[in-house]
């Protein structure tokens, strides 16, 4: 049963969040493309305790035109780096809360945090940041240290859709994959369970995702290819993995597909999967629920 601080995230995070579904495509749309124009695209930090003095940030400028910042813990040697790549429906940039949770990896797995702040859409799809993360995640596995590739939401399944890539262009690989909650199938493959697992979720609202799934592939025709909804691809040979998801999530039809395809494809991928829990949940602060998730991640990566 889900804990009481779990129960009032259920409740405060939506209504914090503002979260409703759309009343018009053409309205989401103008809404968004206003939203970006006015969004402040810096690193943000406020919910990390003591941040300037325990952290520093160094930002790249990729070649597709957006940014890459690495997160380090000031006076440590990283022997590790993790390439973690945000969600947010692709509509919504780096949010504090990612921050804060790559703050804690970089310190606990004495790593550098890589995180690239993708274009995001109605403006942009999938074709204008997945070669950079590719090429990001290229580059950290040639070093020769433990390199895991992560993400939540949208961002886990830009992270795996990537580490596909890269692993089908047969270099190095990552040692790891990370998934919270990854939004792997944009399709309609699983709309039946799809539409009653939003039932129960209060945050993600499935007309949303209808649109923002469909402006980030660019064209019907690109929603089922492995870059947008990776859970569809050829999983052999991919790095062993980890995977979190609630049952009260929109997205857990499609991780339990991926779950299922996994077994079929031999590939290493550990499901867990925890009754009535929200929406990324092993993120959430100050959760019991999320302290569990922690304590099997570190055991995992280590």
């Amino acid at each position: 049963m889900p804990s009481r601080r779990h129960q009032l995230l259920a409740y405060a995070v939506p209504r914090l969040r503002k979260s409703r579904d759309l009343s018009s495509l053409e309205r989401e749309r103008t809404r968004l493309e206003q939203w970006h124009v006015g969004l402040d695209r810096g690193f943000p930090t406020q919910v990390v305790p003591l941040f300037e003095r325990r952290f520093r940030v160094d930002r790249e400028d990729l070649p597709g035109g957006f940014p890459a910042y690495t997160l380090t813990a000031k006076n440590s040697a990283p022997r590790r780096t993790v390439v973690y790549v945000h969600g947010g429906g692709f509509v919504a940039p780096i949010d504090p809360f990612q921050v804060r949770y790559a703050a804690r990896l970089a310190v606990a797995l004495d790593a550098a945090v890589v995180m690239p702040d993708y274009p995001l859409t109605p403006e942009h799809s999938w074709r204008d940041s997945h070669e950079d993360v590719v090429a990001l995640i290229e580059r950290a596995a040639r070093t020769g240290d433990q390199t895991v590739v992560a993400g939540d939401s949208s961002g886990g399944g830009l992270a795996l859709a990537a580490a596909l890539t890269v692993r089908d262009r047969g270099g190095p690989q990552p040692s790891h994959l990370l998934l919270h909650a990854p939004w792997v199938d944009l399709t309609t493959s699983t709309r039946a369970e799809t539409e009653a697992a939003s039932e129960t979720d209060p945050w993600l609202m499935i007309g949303k995702l209808d649109a923002y799934a469909s402006w980030w592939a660019g064209s019907e025709d690109d929603l089922g290819r492995p870059e947008v909804s990776p859970a569809l691809g050829d999983l052999r040979g991919l790095p062993r993995a980890l995977m979190f998801c609630g049952t009260r999530d929109t997205l857990n039809p499609g991780c339990r597909l991926l779950a299922r395809r996994a077994v079929e494809a031999g590939w290493d991928l550990t499901y867990v999967e925890e009754p009535d829990l929200l929406h990324v949940y092993s993120l959430l602060p100050l959760i019991p629920e999320a302290k569990r998730a922690w304590r099997t991640t570190l055991g995992f990566l280590r």
